[in-house]
């Protein structure tokens, strides 16, 4: 059978096509505070803000990404006021990063615009198709982290 034919070939069309439109939304979406930040700085307050202050190891890994590219992020986040450093107090020679109030309020300014985005584009979805949505999506974020986790183990 053609990979194109089964059910996975059906389901990578759909998240190639799903990152596609949901650039192509937030590029066309006129909202200022829906682009008032980048989608790096997004999902670092995000995870900031779920998980309390974190080093830059613990955010690169939850972001699969290189430790000096999430340095670089969090060096442009700190300029904005987005983010503060402050000494951890578990290690010595290490920091911590943690959100501050101004990074906050745009991350929920990004959000709520977002939300509002999603329940219009949703709206004539059950409440039953919208938590099906919401569920599938979380699972298959949780394997696609899980595969990112394992292929980075040496």
């Amino acid at each position: 059978m053609n990979a194109d034919d089964s059910v996975i070939g059906r389901i990578e069309t759909e998240v190639a096509l799903l990152m596609r439109f949901a650039e192509a939304t937030r590029r066309a979406t006129p909202v200022e505070a829906h682009r008032s930040l980048d989608r790096a700085a997004y999902v670092i307050l995000r995870y900031l803000d779920e998980a309390g202050p974190q080093n830059v190891s613990a955010l690169a890994a939850r972001l699969n990404l290189d430790g000096s590219t999430v340095t670089r992020q969090v060096g442009a986040m700190e300029r904005e006021g987005l983010i503060a450093r402050e000494a951890d107090p578990n290690d010595g020679r290490g920091t911590l990063v943690s959100a501050t109030a101004s990074g906050l309020r745009r991350m929920s300014t990004v959000r709520m615009a977002r939300a509002e985005i999603y329940d219009e584009m949703l709206a004539s979805w059950s409440e039953t198709d919208r938590a099906e949505l919401a569920t599938m999506l979380t699972r298959l974020n949780e394997a696609l982290a899980a595969r990112s986790q394992a292929r980075r183990r040496p």
